[in-house]
C-alpha cells in the first residue's frame, strides 16, 4: 500500500554540493561557540549559514528563488532580530517559533492552506533523510578529493597553533589586550565540553534538516481535500443569519454601556468598570475565535453553483465579519478599562495584542471575499509573523513598566511586587520611580546584570542600555525600606473589588497616602 506521503514527495536530490557541506559545517561550529552563553546576535550569526546551506542546496537541486520565498526568508532573518534587541524571554521565544515557521514557509514553497500549516513539519520529515543525504555527500566528496585534504588540513592546524601561541603571549604581555581577548573569546574550557558538544550537534543536525528541505521539499500543495457537499439555501443561510441578528443585538448593548459613561455601567450592570471589563473580556475572545471556525464550515459548505447563491454567501458572512469587528472593539474596550483599574500585566498586554491581530485576520477574510482567496493562506501568515515582529519591537516588558509608572504619576497606585519580575527592558522607565521605590524595583535586575558575564555576542542591546542606566544611577536598596507587598494587586486571579463597590471611593484598596500601594 502506498504510503501517503509517497505523492508528496519530490525526486530524490543528487549529492550534497560541496559549499553546502561547509555551511552545514560552518553553522555547527558557530552553534557550539557562539549559543552557550544567551541569546543575542549569536542567533542570526548561526542563521546566515544555515540560510546559505539551505540557498547552496536549491540552487544545486535547480530550484529557483521566488519572490515569495525571499519575502520569507527576510522576515525570518528580520524576526531573530528580536532576541539582539530585548531581554525578555517570552518575546524572545515567540520570535524565534515564528522565524523557523517562516524558514519552513521559504523551503517549502507552495501557496495554499497545507503549505502554511504543515511546512514546519517538512523540516521534522528531512531530519532523517538529510542525515544520510549529507553522509553521502560527504563521503563521495572525501574519496573524489582525498589527495587534497591534507594539505587544508595541515594549513588549518598551523593557523591556530600561531593563532594560541601569539594570542597567549600577547594577553600576558597586556592586560587591556586580554579583557579584549576574553570578552571576544567564548568559553572553550573543558567543563563546558558536553554542554558546547550538544550544542554543536543541535546546530549540525538543524543545518542538515535546513539544506535537505532546500534540496528537496515536501510538495504539501498536492493534499487534495475533497469539497464539502453543498447545503441547501436555507439549510445553511439561516443559522447564519440568526447569528448575525444575536451579534447586532450584543453589540448593540455593547455600545450603549461601554461608551455611555461609567455612571451608564453602574446603573445597567450593577458592576464596577473593573469587574464589568474583566466579566466578558476572555468570553468576547473565544466568540472571535469561534466565528472564524464558522466562517470555515460556511465556506466549506455553502452552494455557490450560481450568482445568487455566490451573493448571498458574500452579503451573510460579509454581515457576520463587519458584526466580530464591533466585538473585538468591543473586548480591547474592555481591557482597556480592565487596565486602567488593575495596571497592564504581560497577560493584558498579550491578549490584547492576540485579540487585535484576530481583527486583522478578519479583513483580510473579508478582502479575500471581495478580491478573491487565492493570496489569502499567505497574507495570513504574513499577518502573523508581522505581529510576532511587531510585538518584540515595540518591548513589552518596556510598555508594561511605562503604563505602571505613568499610572502611579497620576493616581499613586503601583505594584512593585509584580514590576519586579520585570526584564531589563523596563529599566529606562522604572528608572522614573523615586526613590526609595526606584531601588526597590531595580534591586533584582541590577544583581543579575552585576553577576553575568555577557558576551557581546550573547546579549542584548536592552541590556547594555539598562547596564549604563544603572551605572549613571547607582542602585542602593535598604531591606527595611524594600518589604514584600501583602498580595499581589495585578494578579488576574485577585480581584479586589466586590459588587456595588466604587473603586475610587472609600473603599478603595489602595491607600493614597501610602506610595507603595499597600492596601
Amino acid at each position: 500500500m502506498e504510503s501517503p506521503l509517497a505523492k508528496l514527495r519530490p525526486p530524490a536530490p543528487g549529492r550534497a554540493s560541496l559549499p553546502t557541506l561547509w555551511a552545514i559545517l560552518a553553522t555547527a561550529l558557530l552553534s557550539a561557540l557562539l549559543l552557550g552563553g544567551g541569546l543575542g546576535l549569536n542567533l542570526l550569526i548561526v542563521a546566515v549559514p544555515a540560510v546559505l546551506a539551505a540557498g547552496f542546496a536549491a540552487r544545486a537541486a535547480g530550484r529557483r528563488l521566488r519572490p515569495w520565498t525571499l519575502v520569507w526568508a527576510v522576515g525570518g532573518l528580520a524576526l531573530l532580530a528580536v532576541p539582539a534587541l530585548l531581554d525578555a524571554g517570552w518575546p524572545t521565544f515567540l520570535a524565534i517559533v515564528s522565524a523557523l515557521a517562516l524558514t519552513a514557509f521559504a523551503l517549502h514553497g507552495g501557496r495554499g492552506w497545507p503549505s502554511v500549516l504543515l511546512s514546519p513539519f517538512g523540516l521534522v520529515h528531512s531530519l532523517g533523510t538529510g542525515t544520510a543525504w549529507t553522509w553521502q555527500g560527504l563521503r563521495e566528496r572525501a574519496e573524489g578529493s582525498r589527495g587534497r585534504w591534507g594539505p587544508v588540513l595541515r594549513t588549518a592546524l598551523v593557523a591556530v597553533v600561531l593563532l594560541v601561541v601569539f594570542g597567549a603571549l600577547f594577553a600576558g604581555a597586556d592586560a587591556a589586550f586580554a579583557d579584549l581577548l576574553g570578552s571576544l573569546m567564548p568559553d572553550i574550557s573543558l567543563a563546558q565540553a558536553p554542554w558546547r558538544l550538544s550544542l554543536f550537534l543541535l546546530g549540525l543536525f538543524g543545518a542538515i534538516a535546513v539544506a535537505r528541505t532546500g534540496a528537496a521539499p515536501l510538495r504539501w500543495d498536492r493534499m487534495e481535500f475533497q469539497q464539502g457537499r453543498a447545503r441547501g439555501r436555507m439549510e445553511w443561510a439561516l443559522p447564519l443569519v440568526v447569528l448575525n441578528l444575536l451579534f447586532a443585538a450584543f453589540n448593540a448593548v455593547q455600545l450603549t454601556v461601554l461608551f455611555g459613561g461609567y455612571d451608564k455601567v453602574l446603573k445597567e450592570t450593577g458592576l464596577t468598570y473593573s469587574a464589568y471589563a474583566r466579566q466578558g473580556f476572555w468570553q468576547l475572545l473565544t466568540a472571535t475565535l469561534l466565528t472564524l471556525v464558522v466562517i470555515g464550515l460556511a465556506l466549506r459548505w455553502a452552494p455557490r453553483s450560481d450568482a445568487r447563491d455566490r451573493t448571498l454567501v458574500r452579503t451573510v458572512l460579509g454581515a457576520l465579519c463587519v458584526l466580530t469587528l464591533v466585538v473585538v472593539a468591543s473586548a480591547l474596550r474592555r481591557m482597556e478599562l480592565y487596565v486602567d483599574a488593575y495596571g497592564l500585566t504581560r497577560l493584558r498586554i498579550s491578549v490584547e495584542a492576540m485579540e487585535i491581530w484576530l481583527g486583522v485576520v478578519i479583513l483580510l477574510i473579508m478582502a479575500a471575499g471581495v478580491f478573491g482567496a487565492k493570496l489569502l493562506p499567505r497574507a495570513v501568515a504574513v499577518s502573523a509573523a508581522a505581529a510576532v515582529l511587531g510585538f518584540g519591537l515595540i518591548s513589552p516588558d518596556a510598555i508594561i513598566a511605562k503604563s505602571n509608572v505613568d499610572r502611579y504619576e497620576r493616581l499613586g497606585k503601583i505594584d512593585l511586587d509584580y514590576l519586579d519580575g520585570l526584564s531589563a527592558d523596563a529599566v529606562p522607565a522604572l528608572d522614573r520611580l523615586p526613590e526609595p521605590m526606584r531601588s526597590c524595583v531595580l534591586v533584582g535586575i541590577d544583581r543579575e546584570l552585576r553577576s553575568a558575564d555577557d558576551a557581546w555576542y550573547a546579549t542584548s542591546w536592552s541590556r547594555s542600555r539598562a547596564r549604563d542606566i544603572l551605572a549613571d544611577r547607582k542602585v542602593e536598596a535598604d531591606p527595611r525600606t524594600c518589604g514584600s507587598q501583602d498580595r499581589d494587586v495585578m494578579d488576574d486571579d485577585y480581584d479586589p473589588y466586590v459588587e456595588g463597590d466604587d473603586p475610587y471611593g472609600p473603599d478603595d484598596p489602595y491607600d493614597a497616602d501610602d506610595p507603595y500601594g499597600t492596601p
